[in-house]
């Protein structure tokens, strides 16, 4: 990996329970929902996901919509193929539905894309 390359990632991971940038603002976004009553809960890393042995996905977030849904959201700016692979092995091993989270670009109104693992 060249020097450009490895300038897109972060330093390091966020410690645990940590959000990032998007993270928190995705976060802002929810408890919006939240107040509004178009969601009931959420929580950021609030659930450990084991995928087989010694493999884990720990989701960004889970949100319980106002039908008692739960459904898992993660948040990224980029994604890496073990990321990606993590997620869809989780969308087959748990029943609920699974969802990418990507900030959409101020010059296309801001917010959020959100679609289906």
């Amino acid at each position: 990996m060249n020097a450009g390359h490895r300038a897109m990632f972060a330093n390091g991971r966020m410690k645990t329970g940590q959000m990032n940038k998007l993270e928190g603002m995705y976060s802002a976004h929810l408890n919006e929902r939240l107040m509004a009553g178009e969601i009931l809960w959420f929580k950021f890393e609030g659930l450990k996901l084991r995928l087989a042995d010694l493999t884990f996905l720990t989701v960004d977030f889970f949100v319980m919509d106002k039908s008692g849904q739960l459904s898992a959201h993660e948040v990224k700016g980029f994604m890496q193929d073990d990321a990606h692979v993590k997620l869809k092995v989780a969308a087959e091993l748990y029943p609920f539905p699974f969802y990418l989270v990507k900030a959409k670009a101020k010059k296309d109104g801001g917010g959020f894309t959100i679609t289906d693992i």
